[in-house]
This record gives structure tokens, C-alpha cells and sequence, in this order.
């Protein structure tokens, strides 16, 4: 009878000894894996923060665009001013031929001032989209950031309590 309870209390013993060094590998294996998701959000994070540089390269970009529309525009009402005082000269000294050619000249210019103002327009309203986006796209770097520390800070508690795990069964 001793003999055989001394047996179970020894296989008990041994099982429970092999069931806790199965939870504490699960666990290292755990905390190796969280570790390796926050070196892999890291990275992404740092993706990120590339593609966001990207994006303000491109806005400066449509801002150059835009700016040499701006640009167009003033040149094209300055042709219209010069192409009205020409239309008026011409209808002075009677050449009415002349005129309409001046005429023709400044409806031109002014489709192409319209065009371009709404092409000014479109890319404004694009590049606020884009500035959005870029604010957006900030604001989830920020809140990413925020849970790797928290992710960092319990992986640094579950190895404190995984070492105190181990010294306690020691």
C-alpha cells in the first residue's frame, strides 16, 4: 500500500513538475513572440513615417503645379489687357478685320484663364484631401507608437514574471 502511494505521489509530482516547465517554454515562447510583433510594428512604423515623407514630396509637387497655374492665369489677363487696348486701337483707326482677330485673342485667353482656374481650384481641393490624409496618417503613427510602448512595457512584466516563475520553482 506504501509502496504504491508512494509511486502515484511520485508520478503526480513528476506530471505536475512536466506540466509547469510545458507553461513556462509556452510562455517563453509567448514573450518571443510578442517581441517579434513589436520589432515587426516598429518596422512598419518606419514604412510609414517613408510613405508620409513621399506624400509632402508629392504635395510640394501639385503646390509647383499650382503655383505655375497661378502663374498662367496672370499672364493670360495680362494678354487680354494687352489684346483689348489692341482691339480698341484697331477699332479707332477703322480696321475691323484686326479687331476680330483681337477679339478671337481674348475669348481664348479667357477659356484658358477658366481652365486653368478650375484646374487651380481641383488641386487645391486635392491637396487638402493629401494634407488630411498626411494629418491622418500622422495621428495613426502617434496612437501605433503609444501601443508598442504598452506592448513593450508588458512584455518587460511577463519577462519579470516569467524569471520570478523560474526562480520560485528553484
Amino acid at each position: 500500500m506504501r509502496r504504491t502511494l508512494v509511486s502515484a505521489i511520485f508520478l503526480l509530482l513528476g506530471s505536475m513538475l512536466a506540466f509547469g516547465q510545458s507553461d513556462a517554454a509556452k510562455d517563453a515562447r509567448d514573450l518571443h513572440q510578442d517581441r517579434r510583433d513589436i520589432r515587426h510594428d516598429r518596422r512598419d512604423i518606419r514604412h510609414d513615417r517613408r510613405d508620409i515623407r513621399q506624400d509632402e514630396r508629392d504635395l510640394n509637387k501639385d503646390r509647383v503645379e499650382r503655383n505655375a497655374k497661378r502663374r498662367d492665369i496672370r499672364h493670360d489677363e495680362a494678354d487680354i489687357a494687352k489684346d483689348r487696348r489692341e482691339m480698341r486701337e484697331d477699332l479707332r483707326k477703322g480696321d475691323k478685320a484686326d479687331a476680330a482677330k483681337e477679339r478671337a485673342d481674348i475669348a481664348r485667353d479667357r477659356r484658358d484663364i477658366n481652365q486653368d482656374r478650375r484646374e487651380v481650384r481641383a488641386e487645391n481641393r486635392d491637396m487638402g484631401r493629401d494634407r488630411a490624409d498626411i494629418n491622418h496618417d500622422r495621428r495613426d503613427i502617434r496612437h501605433d507608437r503609444r501601443d508598442i510602448r504598452h506592448d513593450r512595457r508588458d512584455v518587460r512584466s511577463d519577462r519579470r514574471d516569467l524569471r520570478q516563475d523560474r526562480r520560485d520553482r528553484d
